[in-house]
């Protein structure tokens, strides 16, 4: 079990040094293309914008696992440790259940982009549509189709050529980033049942960064 942890949380941090090496990549060669040859990649700005958009999303999940998003626990500080726990259980409640609905809206949001049914149901879903409009037909704006992905065309297009990347590919990060998010939740708050932390405020980098700058002024 721990090797298949290891080798997923790596997946996911190498996916996201790669989204930002990429971005990096992408933005300096229109640079350099702007201000060297007086011309310009069409398609970079989308495409950063997707690719920015897909780190931080998937960073949201990423920062729940490593307990890197910032907290208030003022209140958690004034009572007992059982006190902490069920405050704790409380937030983690909370959390789960807005992961729950943000994973229902992504999806509802991305499906009809992929010729799938969105659900049905205000707040919780009670089915899947009868009927809908397939959207796989839709296009991005500028970022061109390429070669080895032509083989969508057949099952999202009707067999009609893409002139650009169908918007279900880079709208995809919606329900997948948020099934994500919903699960590092539910990890944190079986860690917080278990014991394995006593709450799920995760960071203080302000608080250590300034006792850091602090500490440097008194030297």
């Amino acid at each position: 079990m721990r090797p298949a942890k290891g080798v997923v949380d790596r997946l996911e941090e190498t996916l996201i040094a790669a989204i930002l090496g990429f971005m990096t990549l992408i933005t300096f060669a229109n640079v350099v293309a702007r201000y060297g040859f007086n011309s310009n990649i069409l398609w970079a700005l989308e495409l950063t914008v997707f690719l920015f958009a897909w780190l931080v999303l998937l960073g949201a999940g990423y920062a729940v696992k490593i307990g890197a998003h910032l907290g208030v626990d003022a209140v958690l500080n004034m009572v007992n440790a059982p006190a902490r726990k069920v405050l704790g259980m409380i937030t983690a409640a909370c959390c789960i259940a807005f992961a729950f609905l943000l994973l229902k809206g992504s999806w509802d949001y991305w499906a009809n982009f992929a010729n799938l049914p969105g659900t049905e149901g205000r707040w919780f879903p009670t089915g899947f549509e009868d009927k809908f409009r397939g959207k796989g037909w839709y296009e991005t704006q500028d970022i061109p189709m390429p070669e080895f992905l032509r083989f969508l065309e057949g099952m999202f297009n009707d067999g009609d050529a893409y002139e650009k990347v169908p918007r279900f590919l880079p709208y995809a990060v919606l329900p997948f980033s948020m099934a994500l998010l919903l699960y590092r939740f539910i990890q944190s708050g079986l860690r917080l049942w278990r014991g394995e932390i006593d709450n799920m405020i995760a960071s203080h980098e302000v608080e250590d960064a300034l006792e850091e700058v602090a500490a440097r002024r008194e030297e």
